[in-house]
């Protein structure tokens, strides 16, 4: 009985990773065709949202802590998405696709790498969703939505005071490290792995042996974030544009990476 439920479980994700996958490969030839990255994180956030919920259809339980794990869940994606879309509508491009947008073969990796971003990113909620048992609410459920909730509120104070700042003419070639800023070079990715964090803690609530490998969600956030797409571009990007301003090295020297007063 117990293989049988494994397998059945075993389908699901990999009709979830057919989701997560086949939805960046239906939309890759729409973007390379136009050489645009205008959608990609629409796609993205849309992919995050439209996978909670189906997975909360396909388990077809309706427990509690499943709702507000998936409301958590496309909460957080659609207000990304939405405001990465506003931003690189204003801005007309996205520097992440500057080499990459006239190669095919480059850009179909990024759309791929964004369904495996996805599917590994959502392991925890996917597995939640799936499950049977509905144990009485508990400290772990509690602890992960408020880190969550903890997450999103940096984030989006992170997102709303660089905006801010980038929006004042006075403001411009010049740098932020005022605010959130001003205790972490990137704030907002900061936020992003509090969150993912602290779904993970919450789903781990009712979670057995294997389950607790999703793990790999939050782990896979900050290593994407912190030795990939994220701090790495961005800091070369500083790098380049401020590398010579005194005032730019005394910030970095004096302001940490992700974690204020830690790293």
């Amino acid at each position: 009985m117990g293989n049988v439920a494994s397998l059945l479980e075993s389908n699901s994700l990999a009709r979830a990773a057919a989701v997560a996958f086949g939805v960046q490969w239906a939309l890759f030839p729409i973007a390379a065709y136009f050489q645009t990255e205008k959608f990609y994180d629409l796609a993205g956030g849309g992919t995050f949202a439209l996978l909670s919920l189906l997975s909360l259809r396909w388990g077809g339980q309706y427990y509690q802590r499943q709702k507000v794990q998936t409301g958590m869940v496309c909460t957080w994606a659609l207000r990304l998405a939405l405001f990465l879309l506003h931003r690189v509508l204003k801005t007309g491009r996205d520097s992440r696709f500057k080499h990459v947008r006239k190669d095919p073969k480059m850009f179909l990796m990024y759309w791929t790498i964004q369904g495996l971003w996805v599917f590994v990113t959502l392991l925890p909620t996917l597995l939640l969703n799936e499950e049977k048992r509905d144990p009485a609410l508990g400290e772990r459920d509690y602890a992960g939505w408020g880190l969550w909730a903890l997450g999103l509120l940096v984030q989006v104070i992170a997102d709303y005071q660089k905006s801010a700042f980038r929006n004042n003419p006075a403001n411009q070639d010049k740098f932020i490290q005022s605010g959130l800023w001003s205790l972490s070079r990137h704030p907002n990715y900061l936020g992003e792995i509090l969150l993912h964090t602290g779904l993970f803690i919450s789903a781990s609530s009712v979670f057995r042996g294997y389950q607790h490998l999703s793990a790999v969600s939050p782990v896979f956030v900050f290593l994407l974030l912190t030795r990939v797409s994220g701090i790495p571009i961005l800091e070369r990007q500083a790098m380049k544009r401020w590398g010579q301003n005194q005032a730019y090295l005394a910030y970095r020297h004096n302001t940490a990476v992700l974690i204020p007063y830690i790293w």
